[in-house]
């Protein structure tokens, strides 16, 4: 079951490496994780567990990496999909009132979160065994995972947390692009970006490699480049890989830079003397 949960995560980042239309790439990953669900429910049917702590084990800890990735990606493609497409402003009011959904959800559950991320164990009988599945947990949510030989409803809870933990980080990366965005609106240049796509893309790289502009998420500084300098860096991991699977000079930009430089200071070296 862990390996499938790790074949699970590689598949996801490498769907997400290839995919960067948000609702395709969610799509995708509903499609994948909802096999591999499919997968580990089978499992389950034909090794039944042999004691109440490997029961609780799974539906504590394993079960819910699996479901919280399905609960993720169906919430991100429902975003993406209703997200206006008006002003920065409407697009921020809209990210924040989903960020009050989940502050509400963690609100409801307070209790049980709380008992979860403080790592307690004595109401784990209570909560992840079959025998006290609660139905009305899941039966407005996911019909998919109303069985209660494969649900004891917490596990659903659970993997609610992991979700929406990500989805916080998610939503908070989101609302920087867009003030990021707003503020190079507010002073954009007339500057263009001349040279090839590539180019950038493997400038973008290297600052980003060397912490150039902290520890911000690369598509930060791949909107900053494209609102900054007029030019479309759509699909620039795609392009980073054909850059990655050069057979020479895969720097090949940025060795072109450290020779004009250095060609620049030479000849102003001369000038000098």
């Amino acid at each position: 079951m862990e390996t499938l949960y790790e074949d699970l995560k590689e598949n996801l980042a490498a769907i997400a490496n290839e995919e960067q239309n948000i609702l395709k790439q969610s799509e995708k990953c509903i499609a994948m994780v909802l096999d591999s669900i499919t997968l580990l429910k089978k499992w389950i049917v034909e090794h039944p567990f042999t004691h109440t702590q490997e029961e609780i084990h799974f539906f504590k800890k394993i079960k819910p990496g699996f479901l919280s990735e399905l609960f993720y990606y169906t919430s991100l493609f429902n975003i993406e999909r209703n997200k206006p497409v008006g002003s920065t402003e409407l697009q921020k009011i809209y990210l924040h009132k989903e960020l009050d959904k989940i502050s509400d959800f963690f609100d409801n559950n307070r209790e049980f979160y709380q008992y979860y991320r403080l790592h307690a164990t004595y109401l784990d009988e209570k909560y992840f065994l079959r025998e006290n599945h609660e139905m009305y947990l899941t039966l407005d949510k996911f019909i998919y995972d109303s069985d209660p030989q494969f649900s004891t409803g917490y596990d659903y809870k659970v993997a609610r947390i992991l979700a929406n933990e990500k989805l916080i980080i998610y939503l908070n990366k989101e609302l920087i692009i867009l003030d990021n965005s707003a503020m190079v609106e507010s002073s954009k240049s007339n500057l263009h970006w001349t040279l090839s796509k590539t180019a950038c893309i493997e400038l973008l790289y290297a600052l980003h490699s060397v912490g150039a502009f902290g520890t911000v998420d690369l598509k930060q500084i791949a909107t900053y480049f494209e609102n900054a300098f007029q030019v479309d860096l759509k699909n620039y991991y795609r392009t980073f890989l054909e850059i990655r699977i050069r057979k020479t000079g895969r720097s090949s930009f940025l060795d072109l830079l450290r020779d004009k430089l250095i060609q620049r200071m030479d000849e102003a070296d001369e000038n000098f003397y």
